[in-house]
């Protein structure tokens, strides 16, 4: 009895299908999952600074807990991690408040790195606000004094705009207030989803 071309395909089809199957199988076996929720504990690489990065820049982390599953560790301490800025934001002169966002979006096991998804952190710089009413009000103080022993009440009137006009320059030069996640600044992520992978040998 002999079998089309057509006969051969439809009697592969279920045979390959199988073969896939049991490949994905075998590869799943012996992984565990790491359910979302689960900390993972890192130390920056390098530095991080509000006014040198920008959203989408890349960062390196090492991991400093291990992560266990079921009593077998999955992530051992000293594995390297990945990050993204996900959002930076650069100080104002005079407003505008700097801040930084961060998540984790790989994790490297032996010679594999495995995606991730976690949750983002994130900092934020100082205000502006008590710093500037502290220069451009005294400032306005120190021109006012100044008009005064030059002029008089009047003086002191014209001293004044000029004097907190001074003040204003000063916060403009100096008022910046970005901030720098130093090298081994230990950070704090959570998985947002689980992720499956092969018990540490």
């Amino acid at each position: 009895m002999s079998f089309s071309k057509r006969t051969y395909l439809i009697l592969a089809i279920p045979i390959l299908a199988a073969l896939v199957w049991a490949s994905t199988t075998l590869a799943a076996q012996g992984e565990l999952t790491v359910p979302a929720g689960t900390a993972l504990h890192v130390r920056l690489d390098h530095s991080l600074a509000t006014n040198q990065v920008r959203s989408g820049d890349m960062f390196t982390a090492t991991v400093t807990r291990p992560v266990v599953v079921d009593g077998t560790a999955v992530i051992p301490e000293g594995a390297r991690a990945r990050g993204l800025v996900t959002y930076a934001k650069e100080s104002g002169r005079l407003k505008g408040v700097a801040q930084l966002q961060l998540t984790l979006d790989a994790i490297q096991v032996g010679d594999r790195w495995y995606e991730v998804q976690t949750s983002g952190i994130t900092r934020v710089g100082g205000n502006h606000k008590k710093r500037n009413i502290l220069l451009i009000g005294g400032g306005g103080g120190g021109g006012a004094l100044i008009g005064a022993l030059a002029a008089g009440g009047k003086g002191a009137l014209i001293g004044g705009p000029i004097g907190a006009g001074a003040g204003i320059a000063v916060a403009a030069l100096t008022g910046k207030k970005d901030f720098r996640l130093p090298a081994e600044t230990p950070l704090q992520f959570r998985l947002t989803e689980p992720v499956s992978m092969p018990p540490v040998s």
